[in-house]
């Protein structure tokens, strides 16, 4: 699983980064005298509701899916990494605190969490980014702030905070490289949970507004053909599995690596 996970990720990455010079179609052309045209040795995934070759569109989905994975995970890690070793390490009322936020946060839930901020924000893909990320960093400090209380009392940190260590070193040379890889983990898990949020979003119409490419909108403008055009969401609900899958199969490859109390065999 592990290493179709990896092929998955790796053929879904390149042919977004390549997109543009492999298709020789222009996803906004329209041919309307041919709209709705099932799949065909010219347009391989057909023509969509205007005209439009669905392939060059799915493609170039991929790279705002993409996009809204590594920037929601990078900035929730990131955030995530930071309060959870302040609330693990400092312990006392800064825990509590904290934990009092996290606790409101995840009382909710998040996609309807998410809903409210888009909403409030209003439709874009820049807000679905902000409103991921609020409801993401959550998970990560509470990992993370797990893994500093027990790295906290290791020996050799006991012993670098009696020789007179600061604390920021000790939280960057000796605690945090700890939480490093079940954070690895969690992003590469959370890249297939915020790919099929933003594509929730974009479904309701509060992601990537029209003209763009984006699978959720395309699998909405399809809903109104499921009978005599099938393709239109087909291929671009096909994709978003197939990629969700993907990374699915490549952090549960990451978590058997890296849990120590993995089966040998």
């Amino acid at each position: 699983m592990t290493r179709a996970g990896v092929v998955i990720v790796l053929v879904i990455i390149l042919s977004a980064i390549a997109a543009p010079w492999l298709l020789p179609w222009d996803p906004s052309a329209q041919d309307l005298p041919h709209r709705l045209q099932g799949p065909s040795w010219q347009h391989w995934f057909g023509l969509d509701e205007l005209g439009r070759d669905i392939l060059a569109r799915v493609l170039l989905g991929a790279r705002v899916s993409l996009l809204v994975g590594f920037v929601v995970v990078g900035v929730s890690s990131s955030v995530g990494l930071a309060v959870g070793a302040v609330s693990g390490y400092y312990g006392g009322r800064i825990d509590q605190v904290i934990g009092r936020v996290m606790d409101v946060l995840m009382a909710f839930p998040g996609m309807l969490l998410a809903i409210a901020l888009v909403a409030v924000l209003g439709p874009s893909l820049t807000n679905v980014v902000i409103a991921l990320a609020v409801i993401g960093w959550v998970g990560y400090a509470r990992l993370v702030r797990g893994q500093v209380l027990r790295a906290r009392e290791f020996d050799y940190v006991l012993a670098a905070r009696a020789l007179g260590s600061g604390t920021l070193r000790i939280l960057t040379l000796h605690v945090l490289p700890t939480a490093i890889p079940p954070v690895l983990v969690q992003a590469t898990l959370g890249m297939a949970g915020a790919i099929l949020s933003e594509a929730a979003l974009s479904f309701l119409g509060l992601g990537v507004q029209p003209p763009a490419p984006s699978w959720g909108t395309m699998i909405n403008g399809g809903r109104a053909h499921l009978l005599d055009a099938p393709h239109l969401t087909i291929f671009p609900g096909v994709f978003l599995a197939i990629v969700v899958l993907g990374f699915n199969f490549l952090g549960d490859g990451l978590r058997d690596a890296i849990d120590p109390r993995r089966d040998s065999h």
